[in-house]
């Protein structure tokens, strides 16, 4: 008794970081035929208030027959076991590997009493081995079905996106409950020209159901020798309808089973803190979104969105980096518009999402917005693939710290050597402050930003947008350079694109270490230093000319008359 009590405590506290952590993520996915250059992308937004961001890496490496892999927990670093080595792994750099494929991950929870309290392979594990196992999509899938089949799924709810330079998937999985190895999961071909997204809801509905036939483009985990055929388009677990029925969660036939409406069926915070970032990206890319308002609104959950869209225009890369800083804005949602933004028009609440007034009786509950760009975010990427270009030279992992809105996207060449040293695992943590850790100033830029959001961002985006500008132009020429090293020796390749990556990221920490104490100097004690041709203006004798006091908006101040009445009144007639 006392075992089965230990047991199901570790398994709750680990579910607890696990939500904290990570249930607050986003991805969006595009296909070659949607993006400007033909290049797969996906993103991932790490959003947590307990996870640092760093850029993780791993070297390739030989390993001796009969090696172990001690197996960590991502979230809580718990140790979780040992399972089979293999006699080589790529190396990985963040969550994406030197053969261009990259996976990300966001956690839907879905139904608790279906983890594997014994279960080896949380599912950040279940990314990074897999990132060093395997080269494509069709194998990742592979590898990870192989992986929890034999050591057990031991996290909750997942949905991964997974690209490689050709195919771009969503694969959705959950356990099959405690003690039972394995994991129940359906993988989707995202169809090439289409976009699509996951945010914290399971997204796959119905799907294509295996025939058994040579043309079928669906196949069951019992024939995963098949996968690497071009026409297969989804795979699922063999047992992923039967598992439902004996846990009693489906009674219905195969061709109606739902995995997201039976594993984690929708809500009205699955709509309106969830999808509701899926909508926001598809309502920038399709002029078919405003009709699933009310779902995601969270007032009508009948009306789903479809699992993927057909853009209205190719995406390119930096489209990706800006819709990842998405706070809703220009839909009824934006929370610049009301009294919560402040008198700066903030798009930031902090936490609890759901509140009520203390002390009232039977108090309604009400709601903060979830935007796809958040305060509390550990790092964030775009990773893109390109087919076109050798593997360590065409993937690029576009990688920053902290909140998507406030960061820079520095470029990271998959096929790097060494980790920018602000960008390095150890330097600082949360707890722990670093001068040299990138994580650090953004959030100290990030932060400062809150208190005269409206102003102060401005200065922040100019210096991203002409960092990010710089380095989608550099990337083009580094490509070029890296690609005739490449033809005579793929290490001297390698070691270039390892400078440039080193370089850019050291740059953007001396630009943006430079705007910190720009911004403290300009606007120190709500004061606004004007400005002229890129100095601050001095008078005659050298001192500061009088600064700028624009003080408050009209509505911020009539809602301060309303809450204090006549206390702030100055009485007429009175000199001042």
């Amino acid at each position: 008794m006392k075992k089965l009590f230990a047991a199901t405590l570790i398994v709750l506290i680990a579910l607890m970081v696990q939500q904290q952590s990570a249930n607050a993520c986003t991805n969006f996915l595009v296909t070659k035929g949607a993006s400007v250059r033909g290049s797969t992308m996906i993103t991932y937004s790490a959003d947590s208030h307990v996870l640092y961001g760093e850029l993780y890496y791993w070297p390739a490496r030989d390993w001796p027959q009969g090696s172990m892999l001690d197996v960590y927990e991502w979230d809580t670093f718990r140790y979780m076991g040992k399972i089979k080595q293999v006699p080589h792994t790529y190396s990985v750099v963040g969550n994406m590997n030197e053969h261009q494929l990259a996976i990300g991950e966001t956690t839907y929870g879905g139904i608790e009493s279906l983890v594997d309290t014994s279960g080896i392979i949380d599912y950040g594990s279940l990314i990074y081995i897999t990132l060093q196992r395997a080269r494509t999509a069709r194998e990742a899938i592979r590898v990870m079905s192989d992986l929890v089949s034999e050591y057990g799924y031991a996290s909750s709810g997942e949905s991964f996106s997974i690209s490689d330079p050709n195919e771009v998937w969503i694969y959705e999985i959950i356990g099959k409950g405690p003690g039972k190895k394995g994991a129940v999961w359906v993988a989707r071909l995202i169809p090439d020209g289409y976009v699509s997204a996951h945010a914290n809801q399971a997204r796959i509905q119905t799907f294509p159901l295996a025939t058994g036939k040579k043309n079928s483009i669906a196949i069951t985990s019992k024939d995963l020798s098949r996968i690497f055929d071009p026409v297969v388009e989804c795979v699922y677990a063999w047992d992923v309808a039967e598992v439902a029925r004996a846990n009693k969660l489906y009674t219905g036939t195969d061709q109606d089973f739902s995995f997201s409406d039976t594993y984690n069926p929708i809500s009205f915070s699955g709509a309106r803190f969830c999808d509701i970032r899926v909508w926001a990206f598809f309502r920038s890319v399709s002029n078919d979104m405003d009709h699933y308002l009310n779902y995601v609104s969270g007032h009508d959950l009948t009306k789903r969105m479809p699992l993927w869209v057909k853009p209205n225009r190719k995406i390119s890369n930096y489209d990706l980096m800006n819709f990842m800083r998405d706070h809703l804005e220009g839909t009824p949602f934006d929370m610049r518009k009301d009294f919560g933004a402040g008198p700066f028009g903030s798009p930031y609440r902090w936490r609890p999402l759901e509140w009520s007034v203390s002390g009232e009786a039977n108090a309604p509950q009400y709601c903060n917005e979830r935007a796809t760009s958040t305060q509390q975010t550990g790092f964030v990427f775009v990773a893109e693939s390109r087919n076109w270009l050798p593997d360590p030279i065409g993937g690029i992992f576009w990688f920053g710290v902290d909140d998507a809105s406030t960061t820079v996207f520095n470029p990271i060449y998959c096929g790097i050597l060494e980790v920018p040293e602000c960008f390095k695992v150890g330097n600082g943590d949360m707890l722990t402050y670093s001068p040299t850790s990138g994580f650090w100033l953004f959030n100290l830029v990030a932060n400062m930003c809150y208190s005269r959001y409206d102003m102060m961002s401005a200065d922040a985006i100019k210096l991203q947008k002409s960092l990010e500008t710089k380095f989608l132009a550099e990337t083009a020429e580094a490509d070029e350079a890296a690609k005739k090293l490449y033809t005579d020796n793929v290490w001297k390749a390698r070691e270039y694109l390892t400078d440039y990556s080193l370089k850019s990221a050291q740059n953007t920490f001396d630009q943006w270490k430079k705007l910190s104490e720009y911004l403290l100097v300009k606007y120190i004690d709500g004061n606004i230093k004007r400005e002229k041709d890129g100095q601050f203006e001095r008078s005659p004798v050298s001192y500061p000319v009088m600064p700028m006091q624009p003080g408050y908006s009209d509505s911020w101040k009539k809602m301060v008359i309303l809450d204090t009445g006549t206390k702030l009144l100055v009485p007429a007639g009175t000199e001042h």
